[in-house]
């Protein structure tokens, strides 16, 4: 199945214990403490902030080129910076993780267009590998994931962290207007990342016991997880629940399951990407729904607006499958023109000429 990041295979659990388990570690930096200060490298785009300014919002984003996740958080992104800039509320895109942050950056924000024109710095790596906002930031907070994105309040104190995409519009707004609270905030957050612990250990013995084909104790520990897992993140319970159910061969409401999450998802593409791909080719499937993977695929190339050349080359793939040959050759050829690298490019053009053979290229 294709994760968000490329075109290789992994399955949704790895996904959903990538959502978990990778966002925290050992926090010392926590929700109602003072923010860092910026000490950003380089500003790419917008006008420089150089230090927080009281009586307005910020929201941090660290993000990479390289990052899926990322590219599919970036517009919601850019229409909260829209929406609230007039009422006080700054976007930083903080780059990181990015090893060649000077030639791939302004290039990607170029490509964004309209869809990424909020405020982008890059990380000052003069005395730091990772980065100086890497390190006083995300490495302070116990964050090991991205994109992460940080609130600060008006009065310089971090009122939220965590996904961007699970950031709400209600918390933003009772921060503009000085009614967040930020200690009832900071003591909900300090009971979470306890969770988050007992989760990791939960996930890590449930991971262990999906390999082994250990369905009882899967179910056992998806029950305890039910328990501790945060409001805003139980999307991973029913991504998990997935994969427990075509690992029971439990196919029906497998895929009742499947249209519940793409309903309920219609805007994460890279979700419903890699939801249609693993029912179209993971191989342990005795039993392909292959009209609900085109309605997933066909709903995440709409949420993309057609330019995600994975998720076309997804959708060309079950066509094919569907004996829609003329439909995939079609589609594939719009992928092929959206990819720019010559490497992808090279994929994307052999798959095209295996449909225009008559022949399903094999799944990478």
């Amino acid at each position: 199945m294709k994760t968000r990041h490329s075109k290789r295979p992994v399955t949704l659990l790895a996904l959903a214990a990538a959502t978990t388990l990778a966002l925290t570690a050992q926090a010392g930096l926590k929700v109602g403490d003072p923010a860092p200060k910026l000490q950003t490298g380089k500003w790419v785009q917008g006008e420089p902030v150089k230090e927080f300014q009281s009586g307005k919002a910020y929201i941090v984003e660290f993000w990479a080129t390289w990052c899926g996740p990322c590219r599919a958080s970036i517009p919601h992104l850019n229409e909260i910076a829209n929406k609230y800039k007039d009422k006080g509320l700054i976007v930083i895109g903080q780059n990181c993780w990015e090893e060649n942050d000077e030639t791939a950056v302004a290039p990607f924000i170029k490509k964004m267009g309209e869809k990424m024109t909020y405020r982008v710095a890059l990380d000052d790596k003069s005395d730091s590998k990772k980065g100086k906002m890497s390190d006083t930031w995300m490495a302070a907070a116990g964050r090991n994931g991205i994109p992460s994105a940080f609130l600060v309040d008006t009065k310089g104190k971090i009122a939220w962290i965590g996904h961007p995409m699970q950031l709400k519009e209600q918390i933003i707004e009772d921060v503009l207007a000085g009614k967040f609270d930020t200690h009832k905030a900071a003591e909900a957050y300090e009971k979470e990342q306890g969770n988050m612990a007992k989760l990791r250990i939960i996930w890590s013995d449930l991971h262990v016991a999906m390999q082994k084909k250990d369905w009882d104790k899967v179910e056992a520990k998806l029950a305890e997880a039910d328990k501790l897992m945060p409001e805003d993140q139980r999307d991973v319970l029913d991504q998990t629940r997935f994969n427990l159910l075509i690992g029971k061969k439990e196919y029906p409401a497998a895929y009742k399951l499947a249209e519940h999450i793409s309903d309920t998802h219609k805007s994460d593409y890279g979700l419903l990407n890699d939801l249609a791909w693993q029912i179209a080719t993971d191989t342990s499937i005795e039993k392909r729904d292959l009209t609900l993977a085109e309605k997933i695929a066909t709903r995440a190339n709409d949420a993309a607006k057609g330019k995600e050349a994975s998720i076309l080359d997804t959708l060309a793939r079950i066509q094919f499958m569907r004996d829609k040959k003329d439909q995939a050759i079609a589609t594939q050829e719009q992928a092929v023109k959206l990819v720019e690298d010559s490497n992808a490019k090279k994929g994307l053009e052999a798959s095209l000429a295996s449909y225009k053979k008559g022949e399903l290229p094999k799944a990478d």
